[in-house]
């Protein structure tokens, strides 16, 4: 099993930048990949950006390149979002997720979540 613990978020200006976090701990696999989901009222989670466990390539999704950077650091097993230039369509509950194996967009493939934190950006 593995645990997932979300933190950073809160409540923002347009414009303004925020750092989540997500920690891991319990069973973990030598080759896996980390990332960022988001899922606001009324919406899908959808897919935010990915790492693999050479700490690259990264994958974005396009509403956020350019803005959004995402990286780890292994011997933390911690993994995290820098989110600048936020706009009020970034506000969603932000959610990490791992997997066995390379990086994917797909929520399914996913196989262990953290609770969540939720961004909110005002305009």
């Amino acid at each position: 099993q593995v645990q997932l613990v979300e933190s950073g978020g809160g409540l923002v200006q347009a414009g303004d930048s925020l750092r989540l976090s997500c920690a891991a701990s319990g069973r973990t696999f030598s080759r896996y990949t980390m990332g960022w989901f988001r899922q606001a009222p009324g919406k899908e989670r959808e897919f935010v950006a990915a790492i693999t466990w050479s700490a690259g390539p990264t994958y974005y999704a396009d509403s956020v390149k350019g803005r959004f950077t995402i990286s780890r650091d292994n011997a933390k097993n911690t993994v995290y979002l820098q989110m600048n230039s936020l706009k009020p369509e970034d506000t969603a509950v932000y959610y990490c997720a791992t997997r066995a194996g390379w990086a994917t967009v797909s929520t399914r493939d996913y196989d262990y979540w953290g609770q969540g934190t939720q961004v909110t950006v005002s305009s």
